[in-house]
């Protein structure tokens, strides 16, 4: 049975040493002191391992079934979601005027970690809930706020995001589900939509779809979509659930992994829909539930690989095979424990460096969507706009890797399914697909946040290494471990943005190098955190911390990646300086 403990101590470490919650001029910030986030973590922390962490396994086992249009969710699910109800963790940081608690995005965030590594799949539930009381929150009118927003705040009511067709993903110009105006200013809504999660379950009395359509006569493409609520039962004017309405569920879709979440084929026929915003601006709303849910992606990417390193952790050190080159160091057995070998050590701190550091940048992405909402910083907001295609796209590659990484340390026990170990790659392949498959992110990145207010925010990042390495360069441990090879990788990603432009001509020049540039700048943006992180570790040591073995720790995690993790941004840079002509050599029949 595997493990997981929540790294509490890592969670506050980034909160109050990196970011310095509490010190920041932003509105709600100044509540998060450490004993304030402490009981907030560790409570979510017991509540994942003690209530979510058990019925992991039972939803990879039992799935999802459909029973006469209603979805039975596996045994527990149901119980513990109302645990999490009760426990008020579905409604942090929503807005007090609909019942939620007001607390900052990263707090959110911080919590939300430890649901996710434990329960990926039944965390998604209230996850989308979240994202589509953003979207109306952000989007819809007072009377829509004043019918839905209270319900999914408690998650009395679930929500759903409503995009892919069977034969459209990404393009959404290409939809045909379709919004007929009724007189009484609502919609009928006809079409079918693939891929839905928590699209039908038995934990909510309601489930609100926002769903996109196009409105008959609107533009052509993804210029004449809009953005509808759809409730699946309709919503009496004193707040009492009424008839339902014309949605229903066609299937529930067989997948490689989150058994747990019921992803279904939902069906509209002429279902009531009422519009979010403004006709044919569906996507603008849309996005605000995109552009959360990409952070949550990403987090769901390096919380999986948080799980599956523990576990690996545990293994390694129980697990005897072999003995020591340098002599034994379990002497009275029959062999030493894997731990040993440098080459399981190089997979543990490949692990181990890339899940800290991608907490880090995770967190920070979070702190910088509150600065752009709290404080109205457009700078901030065009910062994480430029980080969000990173944070989804490289954190969720990477996690994928090194939740089959530690998979790897099983051996062949790893391919056996009583480990337990499968789910977690299971489970984190699904991250590299939805909310916008990597690719598509990478040529977001390329494509458009490059270039995003004429490129003010990418030259932003540039100058914030810079600055932070001037600061510091007179501190002799940090300029030599951790700021000179942040700035030969930074300086590989400023000479790949330089080929872009060089190339603004041809284009499969710049796609043909997006997928690397989105690593490399995944790469930089983890080796500032982890300069960053060393400098707080020192500082804490410095002023006579307690906990020693922690920062010490930490700073030898950071040099790891520094060392044997950044120097791939040359390799990426090496494959963008060969433009496109190889990959576009071939005509398509000689694949």
């Amino acid at each position: 049975m595997p493990i997981y403990n929540a790294p509490t101590k890592d969670i506050q470490f980034v909160l109050h040493d990196l970011l310095k919650v509490s010190e920041q001029d932003i509105p709600g910030f100044e509540d998060l002191d450490r004993d304030f986030t402490s009981a907030v973590v560790e409570e979510a922390g017991k509540v994942a391992s003690e209530v979510l962490h058990p019925l992991n396994v039972v939803g990879d086992t039992e799935g999802c079934v459909l029973e006469n249009g209603v979805v039975r969710t596996p045994t527990g699910f149901k119980e513990a979601f109302q645990q999490m109800k009760d426990g008020g963790w579905t409604a942090m940081d929503c807005d007090p005027e609909y019942g939620g608690q007001g607390l900052p995005y990263v707090m959110h965030t911080a919590a939300q970690e430890p649901f996710v590594s434990a329960n990926m799949a039944f965390n998604m539930y209230q996850g989308l809930t979240h994202g589509a009381y953003s979207a109306i929150y952000a989007h819809g009118s007072d009377a829509q706020k004043q019918t839905y927003l209270p319900k999914l705040t408690t998650c009395e009511w679930t929500g759903t995001m409503n995009l892919t067709e069977p034969h459209c993903g990404t393009d959404l110009g290409l939809m045909r589900t379709k919004a007929v105006p009724n007189d009484d200013g609502s919609y009928k809504i006809s079409g079918q939509k693939i891929f839905i999660s928590a699209g039908e379950h038995d934990m909510a009395e309601n489930i609100i779809h926002l769903v996109l359509a196009k409105i008959q006569g609107g533009p052509e493409g993804i210029k004449g979509v809009s953005l509808f609520i759809v409730p699946k039962f309709m919503v009496n004017e004193d707040g009492s659930l009424g008839a339902r309405n014309g949605v229903s569920v066609g299937k529930i879709e067989e997948k490689m992994g989150i058994h747990g979440n019921s992803t279904c084929v939902m069906n509209y026929d002429e279902a009531t829909g009422f519009l979010v915003g403004e006709e044919h601006k569906g996507m603008r709303a849309m996005f605000t539930m995109m552009n959360e849910a990409r952070l949550g992606v990403g987090l769901q990417g390096y919380a999986q690989a948080e799980s599956a390193y523990q576990n690996a952790v545990a293994y390694a050190n129980d697990r005897l095979q072999g003995r020591d080159v340098t002599g034994a160091k379990n002497p009275d057995g029959p062999a030493d424990p894997l731990i040993v070998h440098p080459d399981i050590r190089r997979n543990l701190m490949d692990q181990k460096s890339f899940v800290e550091g991608a907490r880090a940048f995770t967190y920070w992405g979070a702190y910088l969507i509150d600065r752009a909402h709290k404080n109205q910083d457009a700078d901030a907001d065009g910062l994480i706009s430029l980080m969000t295609p990173v944070i989804k796209g490289f954190l969720t590659d990477k996690g994928f890797e090194y939740a089959t990484a530690a998979q790897q340390v099983y051996g062949g026990h790893g391919y056996i399914e009583e480990w337990g170990m499968s789910q977690y790659a299971r489970d984190a392949r699904i991250a590299m697909i939805y909310e916008g498959a990597n690719g598509v992110q990478a040529l977001d990145l390329v494509g458009r946040k490059l270039a995003l207010d004429g490129g003010k925010h990418v030259m932003a990042f540039f100058e914030m290494i810079k600055t932070f390495i001037k600061e510091n360069e007179g501190n002799e441990a940090l300029n030599k471990d951790f700021l000179t090879p942040l700035k030969a990788a930074s300086k590989d990603l400023q000479a790949a943005g330089m080929y872009f432009m060089q190339n603004a001509t041809k284009p499969n020049n710049a796609l043909s190098g997006s997928y690397d540039f989105m690593h490399m700048m995944g790469h930089v943006c983890l080796g500032l955190m982890w300069a960053r992180m060393a400098k707080a570790a020192m500082e804490a040591l410095e002023s006579g911390a307690s906990d020693t073995e922690f920062y010490e720790t930490k700073i030898a995690t950071g040099r790891y990646y520094m060392a044997r993790q950044l120097p791939a941004t040359a390799m990426h840079l090496a494959r963008i300086n060969t433009g496109g002509d190889t990959i576009m050599a071939l005509e398509a029949a000689n694949f």
